[in-house]
C-alpha cells in the first residue's frame, strides 16, 4: 500500500516537463557565429517572443531547438526528449511554421491539409476548412501559385489545425497584411489562454510582442542579452544619461553603452536585486529615462 501511495504521490507532484530547453547551443556559418552558447527554457503554457534584428540568429536557434539543425555544440530537448531523436508521438505534439514555407508546393491547399492531417491524432478538419474560407483562400489552388502571404496563411492553418501542445512560429507575420496579422495574434492569444498551448515565435515587429507575448527574449549576435516579462520592461530597464563631467562614474555593467559627440554617455541599465538603479543615477546631472519595449529593442540592437 505504501509503495502504491508513494508512486501516486510522486506522479501527482512531479513538475511538468518544459516543452523546449536549449543548453549551450552554439553554431556558425562560414566562420561567423550564429549562436554563441545559448541557454533558454520555455515554461509550459507561456508565450515567448524571440526578438532580434535580421541575422541575429533567431531562425538558427529555433531550428536547433527543434532538432532540424545539428548545432556545433550544446543540446536541446523537446518535452524531455533529445531534439535530434524525437519520437513520432512527440513530433505529433509540435507544430512549426518556417519563415518561408515551401514544402509540398505541387499540391493544392486542400490536398496539403488533407495529407498532413493524417499524421495528427487531434487534427481539426472543420477549423482548417472554415479558416480557408474566412481567409479567402481557394482550396483548389496550387500552393506554388499562391502569393507569399497566402502561402504563409495556409501553413499557419496547417499548424493551428493540428491543435499542438507546442507551437513554434518563425517570423509568422513577415508576409501578412495588417488585418491578417491581427487575426493571427488573436488566434495565438486564444490558443494560449484557452488550450494552454506553449508558443514560441520570433519577430522584429515589437507591436506584435506587446499584443500577445507574456515574455520576451532579446537575441543579439547569437546571445540572449536579456529575458523578462513584457509588462516588466518599463519597470526593470531604463536609459541612464551621464554628462561628460561625470561619465567616469558609469557602472561597469550595462546592456548597451554609447558615447555621444558631446562626451556624455548613454547606457541601458537594470534595477538591482533590491529594485534600485545604479548609484551613478543619483549624481547631480544624471538622468534616468523610462523605455518602452520598442525603445529598449532599438537601444540594444544598435
Amino acid at each position: 500500500m505504501n509503495a502504491v501511495f508513494n508512486a501516486v504521490h510522486m506522479e501527482t507532484t512531479h513538475e511538468p516537463v518544459s516543452p523546449l530547453v536549449a543548453q549551450g547551443l552554439a553554431h556558425c556559418y562560414e566562420g561567423s557565429n550564429a549562436l554563441n552558447g545559448v541557454d533558454l527554457t520555455i515554461a509550459p503554457g507561456s508565450v515567448l517572443g524571440l526578438i532580434g534584428r535580421n541575422g541575429a540568429g533567431k531562425s538558427t536557434l529555433i531550428r536547433a531547438m527543434l532538432g532540424l539543425l545539428q548545432p556545433i555544440s550544446g543540446t536541446a530537448f523537446v518535452f524531455g526528449e533529445p531534439a535530434l531523436k524525437l519520437s513520432d508521438d512527440t513530433k505529433s505534439r509540435i507544430a512549426y511554421v518556417p519563415q518561408q514555407p515551401d514544402a509540398l508546393a505541387w499540391l493544392t491547399a486542400q490536398q496539403m491539409l488533407d495529407f498532413v492531417g493524417r499524421f495528427y491524432p487531434r487534427w481539426d478538419s472543420a477549423f482548417a476548412k472554415s479558416t480557408l474560407e474566412r481567409w479567402k483562400i481557394q482550396p483548389n489552388r496550387l500552393l506554388a501559385k499562391l502569393s507569399p502571404g497566402e502561402r504563409q496563411r495556409v501553413d499557419l492553418i496547417r499548424a493551428l489545425a493540428s491543435q499542438p501542445e507546442l507551437l513554434v512560429l518563425d517570423e509568422p507575420a513577415a508576409a501578412l497584411d495588417p488585418v491578417a496579422r491581427r487575426e493571427l495574434l488573436r488566434e495565438l492569444a486564444l490558443r494560449a489562454g484557452e488550450a494552454g498551448t506553449t508558443v514560441l515565435f520570433s519577430t522584429h515587429i515589437v507591436s506584435d510582442l506587446e499584443r500577445v507575448a507574456s515574455e520576451v527574449a532579446f537575441l543579439h549576435e547569437g546571445k540572449i542579452l536579456l529575458r523578462c516579462g513584457v509588462d516588466d520592461t518599463k519597470e526593470r530597464y531604463a536609459r541612464l544619461w551621464l554628462p561628460a563631467k561625470i561619465s567616469a562614474a558609469a557602472p561597469s555593467q550595462s546592456l548597451s553603452r554609447r558615447r555621444n559627440e558631446d562626451g556624455s554617455l548613454s547606457l541601458i541599465v537594470a534595477r538591482d536585486a533590491n529594485g534600485q538603479w545604479p548609484e551613478a543615477s543619483t549624481l547631480p546631472g544624471a538622468r534616468i529615462d523610462a523605455l518602452g519595449l520598442e525603445d529598449l529593442f532599438v537601444e540594444i540592437a544598435e
